[in-house]
């Protein structure tokens, strides 16, 4: 089953977030190829001017890099990048909220991780 792409974000975001999930997932390895434009229009049915913009985002990044006449390919590094990212992206969304109101509440960092592993009782 293929991802879909929707109205939450660009679809060249949503490109590059797709490519980026199948390097942190080990779909895509570093040194792989990645699909190239046309491969990316045609399986989603987009304009290739939008595959190319979401593969650019990524090659601006160093996620990708460009191979002239060959295509694109996943750089070396590259999982471990990522990884990096989404970790900081999890504390700064999820975490850092969590323990502000955590603290709002009175819960001390014991109590949050009970919570955390279900352990803490309703009282």
């Amino acid at each position: 089953m293929k991802p879909t792409i929707d109205d939450s974000q660009p679809i060249f975001q949503q490109i590059s977030s797709l490519i980026m999930d199948e390097i942190i997932d080990g779909r895509l390895k570093e040194g792989e190829q990645v699909p190239s434009t046309n491969e990316l229009s045609r399986f989603y049915n987009i304009n290739p001017a939008t595959a190319r913009k979401g593969l650019q985002t990524l090659a601006d990044k160093g996620i990708i890099f460009k191979q002239r006449g060959v295509g694109m390919f996943v750089s070396e590094g590259a999982k471990e990048k990522l990884l990096t990212e989404r970790k900081q992206q999890f504390y700064e969304e999820y975490v850092s909220p969590l323990l502000q109101e955590a603290k709002r509440i009175h819960l001390n960092e014991d109590m949050v991780i009970d919570l955390i592993k279900g352990k803490m009782s309703s009282n």
